[in-house]
């Protein structure tokens, strides 16, 4: 399905719509390049090389051609908006930012996983409300698949 551009009274955002994106030749935007420039965040090139095609490929499908699922679900992992796809047990989580994303919305980095690892494997006495959160972390933690953990 292609989309086309509509024109919009209000002159300063057709300026900064145009001068913004690259319309391919016959002045249309496609699902296709919505999904990749907006969705997941990836240039042309970016995408090339993530999917191991050609530029000219990717202009394809920007143009309307049909992206191939294992294509689109590469992007949507690279791109950290999905990663239901390694395993049902990751449904709902998510990448952002560098941080592992919980289903609550906990945004937790290498070195916070780390230490409540740490703290719960020693058993350090600290103050309840540190406590309660390394729990609840831990617990989030232990949903994860066992050959996640493990490496």
């Amino acid at each position: 399905m292609v989309r086309y551009v509509k024109r919009v009274t209000y002159s300063g955002l057709i300026y900064c719509f145009k001068n913004s994106v690259q319309l391919n030749n016959s002045n249309q935007i496609t699902d296709n390049f919505i999904f990749r420039m907006y969705l997941c965040k990836l240039s042309i090139k970016e995408t090339a090389e993530l999917c191991f095609k050609s530029v000219r490929t990717v202009t394809g499908w920007d143009d309307g051609k049909p992206i191939p699922p294992e294509c689109r679900r590469l992007m949507k992992l690279y791109s950290g908006r999905e990663l239901s796809s390694i395993d049902d047990n990751w449904r709902q989580w998510r990448m952002a930012k560098g941080e592992l994303i919980t289903p609550s919305g906990w945004g937790l980095t290498p070195d916070r996983i780390i230490t409540g690892n740490a703290l719960i494997e020693i058993g350090a006495e600290g103050d309840r409300k540190y406590m309660s959160k390394i729990i609840r972390t831990a617990r989030q933690l232990k949903e994860l698949p066992k050959s996640r953990r493990s490496s």
